[in-house]
């Protein structure tokens, strides 16, 4: 097996391992870098050709009778059909067959292929999650679950997003519903202020298109444009007081101080970290001790990101660099076991944007000695988004 192939199968390993569920392919990829063609329709036994001149589009789309096809030669380059017919034999033969029901019961994801730089692949990848994706479930909220078919909308923020049109300066609040039957211009009360909004223009978004959202349903998506009233983890609901649970924060595996090319800007830096913290883009932490910030992320490439994002969002230019922390955990406990062991620790002291206390250290054994020492405290790698 070449490079090329290895690294195709290497993503599936890297996803299998991160969701720890089983993952197979729905879709193959025909070529990789400059040699990407398209893709492989392994359900449907299509190929899924990419158009040369606008390499955002399918240009055809071709049913084939299996990889032995002839049509296949007739359309792809030898060395490019030879290699697609050997990873997908490959595949076959090394992961498990798509199950729809195993999809359901959230034990398996299909994956399908394509190109981001493109944005090949997407409209592929919307019909299978229409094809397999299963319908809302009931959802998790106290005091009470709330069912899909309930006649009062309810639904929560599970994404914020900043400056989506950098014209306007705008901030959007993700909401997914989890029931009722939602109209544009209806009040929805926000529960954790248990102030009234009117939403007045709601929007539908599909890549970088948007429209109103005149209605939606139990399962739909809408953004609500606001000044930041809403937080992920917040629920509107048409009166009653629940709040949606189960919505993680996750402790980064990656830890670098920030700062601003100009020190004078210190607080503009600020203001731009705590807006992507509150977006979940980052973990963002102010150590009791010394001055600056610590941000941490999941992968080294959201540290390029994020500088891209500030300098361009914020007119900001700053640099990330190498922190002497490697872990943190959020601390939890009794209110007075926790001060008394911040004020003996505080040089691992840090908190994070909502003022929760986090335990920052360099060493496992560090962790384990804390949860061996002081068992009265509660040291986790997620928090629950509590609002």
């Amino acid at each position: 097996m070449d490079r090329e192939s290895r690294d195709t199968f290497d993503i599936i390993d890297e996803i299998q391992e991160n969701l720890a569920i089983d993952v197979t392919p729905a879709s193959w990829p025909i070529g990789v870098g400059r040699d990407f063609m398209g893709c492989y329709d392994m359900l449907h036994d299509r190929l899924e050709l990419m158009d040369r001149a606008d390499r955002n589009v399918v240009a055809e789309t071709v049913s084939i009778d299996g990889l032995d096809d002839p049509k296949l030669d007739e359309l792809i380059p030898e060395h490019l059909a030879a290699q697609l017919r050997e990873e997908v034999e490959m595949a076959k033969a090394l992961l498990p067959k798509l199950d729809a029901q195993s999809v359901l019961e959230g034990h398996m994801t299909p994956i399908w292929f394509g190109s981001a730089i493109n944005s090949f692949g997407v409209k592929e990848l919307m019909d299978g999650i229409a094809e397999f994706g299963p319908e809302p479930q009931i959802q998790t909220a106290q005091p009470r679950s709330v069912a899909p078919e309930e006649t009062k909308v309810a639904g929560f923020v599970f994404k914020v997003q900043a400056n989506m049109d950098p014209k306007h300066r705008d901030r959007v609040a993700f909401v997914r519903l989890a029931s009722g039957h939602f109209k544009r211009g209806m009040k929805l009360t926000h529960v954790r202020t248990k102030k009234p909004m009117a939403i007045s223009n709601p929007v539908l978004f599909l890549a970088s298109d948007r429209e109103l959202a005149e209605e939606a349903w139990a399962g739909d998506i809408i953004g609500i444009p606001n000044h930041g009233q809403l937080r992920i983890g917040d629920t509107l609901t048409e009166g009653e007081a629940i709040r949606v649970t189960g919505i993680p924060s996750f402790a980064p595996e990656l830890l670098q101080t920030v700062r601003a090319g100009d020190p004078m800007k210190a607080k503009h830096l600020e203001k731009a970290l705590m807006q992507f913290a509150e977006e979940g883009a980052a973990k963002v932490f102010k150590p009791n001790i010394g001055s600056g910030f610590i941000v941490g992320v999941v992968g080294q490439l959201q540290f390029e990101v994020l500088a891209s994002r500030i300098e361009m969002e914020y007119g900001l230019p700053v640099r990330f660099e190498p922190t002497q922390f490697t872990s943190a955990r959020w601390v939890s406990g009794d209110k007075a076991d926790v001060e008394k062991f911040v004020n003996v620790n505080k040089q691992h002291i840090a908190h994070d944007h909502d003022g929760d206390v986090v335990y920052m250290t360099r060493l496992q054994w560090d962790i384990d000695r804390i949860e061996r020492d002081h068992p009265e405290l509660k040291l986790t790698a997620t928090k629950e988004m509590m609002i």
